[in-house]
C-alpha cells in the first residue's frame, strides 16, 4: 500500500526537531540570566580578569617583591629586566636576572644600565623578604616570588626616578584605584535608587524639582566641578580622610544617570497591577518600592553597576594625574602615571607607562563583562 508523503512536515525529511530543554519551563529568572550569560565567552574572560584584577589588589602586600616605598639610589630609571631560562646555551628549570651595572654619561650625564652576564639571580617562589601587614592587620615577610640575595635587583618593569619598584607600586595601586571605583560606584547606587525612585514614584512638583536639579549638574562641566571641589579638600588631610573624600567626589557627581533610569522605570511601573494590589493589601510605600518596585529591573541595575565602574576608575586616573586627586604618598594608578608627566619620562623611561596599560585592561575587561550582564539581564529576548 503506497502513502504520500507531505513535504511540509519536517519528520518526512528526517528533520525531526531537537526535543527543547525542559529545564528553561521551570528554570528561575536567575539561573536564566547566568545560561546565557556563560554563552558570551568575552563576558566570561573578562570576568575572570577582572576577579584576578581584584584579587591583586586584595592580596598586593604577599604578591609585590618589594615594599613600594623601598628606594634605591644606585638604580634610578633602571629598565625593566628580563626573566631569563637559558645561561650560556644551557637550559635552567628555575628562571633568573642578571645583574644591572650603570654607568654614567660623560657628555650627558644620563644613567646607561647594561646586563652583567656574570651575577646571575635566581627567582624563588614563598620567598621572606621586607616585613608587612596584610591588610594593616597581620604581620608577615612571605612574599609570592623573589630573590634571596639582598645585594641583586629584580626590576620586572623597570624603577622609577627614586628607584622604586615600578611593578610592587602597580600592584599596591589596584588597591586604591580599583576599590575607589566600587566604593563610588554604592554610593552613586544609593543616592541614584533613593533619589531617582523618589521622583518616579511621586511624579508631579517633586519629579520637576528633582529633574531641574539633575538638570543643572549635568550641565556643569565636568573638569571645572572636580577643580573646585578638589580645591575644597584641606591639603593636610590624611590619606584616609583624601580617600574618601574623592570618593565622595566621584559619586556626587555620577549618580545623576541611574537617578534618571531608575525614574523612567518606576513611572512605568507605578501604573502596573501587581503595584496596586501591593497598595491595596496596605504595604508601606517604603515596602512598595524596596520589595516590589526595585526587585522587578535589579537585573538591569547590575548591568549599569559593571558598566560605571570603569568610569569611575577612569575619573580617579583623570583627577590624580592632573593633580586634582589623590596625592603621594597614596599609591594609585592615577598617582604613578602623575610622575610620567615630564618629557624625560616619555623618552628615557616608558616603563612608567605601565600602569596605564592596567587601566585599560581593566576597563576594558568591565566594558566587555558588563556587555555580558546587559545582554543577560533580559534572558527572554532573542
Amino acid at each position: 500500500m503506497l502513502t504520500s508523503v507531505d513535504d511540509s512536515v519536517p519528520e518526512a525529511h528526517g528533520l525531526r526537531p531537537k526535543p527543547a530543554d525542559d529545564r528553561i519551563y521551570y528554570a528561575s529568572q536567575w539561573k536564566l540570566m547566568w545560561w546565557r550569560f556563560r554563552k558570551h565567552k568575552a563576558a566570561v574572560i573578562s570576568t575572570v580578569i577582572v576577579l584576578l584584577l581584584y584579587g591583586i589588589g586584595l592580596f598586593c602586600e604577599f604578591l609585590a617583591p618589594y615594599d613600594p616605598f623601598t628606594y634605591s639610589v644606585e638604580y634610578t630609571y633602571a629598565p625593566p629586566q628580563s626573566i631569563h631560562f637559558l645561561d650560556g646555551g644551557r637550559f635552567k628549570l628555575r628562571p633568573f636576572v642578571y645583574g644591572l651595572v650603570g654607568e654614567r654619561d660623560p657628555y650627558t650625564l644620563e644613567m646607561i644600565y647594561k646586563i652583567d652576564p656574570r651575577e646571575r639571580y635566581p627567582i624563588y617562589l614563598f620567598v621572606h623578604g621586607e616585613h608587612y601587614d596584610l591588610w594593616g592587620v597581620l604581620p608577615s615577610d612571605l612574599h609570592l616570588f623573589g630573590i634571596r640575595d639582598p645585594e641583586g635587583t629584580m626590576y620586572l618593569f623597570g624603577s622609577d626616578r627614586k628607584g622604586r619598584d615600578i611593578l610592587s607600586r602597580t600592584l599596591y595601586g589596584a588597591r586604591i584605584s580599583l576599590s575607589i571605583g566600587l566604593v563610588g560606584v554604592v554610593l552613586s547606587l544609593v543616592l541614584g535608587i533613593l533619589i531617582g525612585g523618589v521622583s518616579g514614584y511621586y511624579g508631579g512638583v517633586v519629579d520637576d524639582l528633582i529633574q531641574r536639579i539633575i538638570e543643572f549638574l549635568l550641565s556643569i562641566p565636568s573638569i571645572p566641578l572636580w577643580m573646585a571641589l578638589s580645591a575644597a579638600m584641606p591639603s593636610d588631610w590624611s590619606v584616609t580622610r583624601l580617600y574618601f573624600g574623592i570618593t565622595v567626589i566621584l559619586s556626587l557627581i555620577s549618580w545623576t544617570w541611574l537617578a534618571r533610569v531608575v525614574r523612567g522605570r518606576f513611572l512605568s511601573l507605578r501604573e502596573e497591577d501587581f503595584i496596586l494590589a501591593a497598595k491595596l493589601t496596605g504595604s508601606s510605600e517604603l515596602r512598595i518600592i524596596s520589595r516590589h518596585m526595585v526587585p522587578s529591573f535589579l537585573s538591569h541595575i547590575i548591568a549599569s553597576i559593571s558598566l560605571s565602574i570603569p568610569t569611575m576608575i577612569l575619573s580617579e586616573t583623570s583627577l590624580s594625574f592632573l593633580g586634582l586627586g589623590l596625592r603621594p604618598p597614596v599609591i594609585s594608578w592615577g598617582v604613578l602615571l602623575q610622575e610620567a608627566q615630564n618629557v624625560q619620562a616619555v623618552v628615557l623611561a616608558p616603563w612608567l607607562f605601565v600602569p596605564g596599560v592596567f587601566v585599560v585592561v581593566a576597563v576594558l575587561a568591565f566594558n566587555f563583562a558588563g556587555d555580558g550582564l546587559r545582554d543577560a539581564a533580559d534572558p527572554y529576548s532573542r
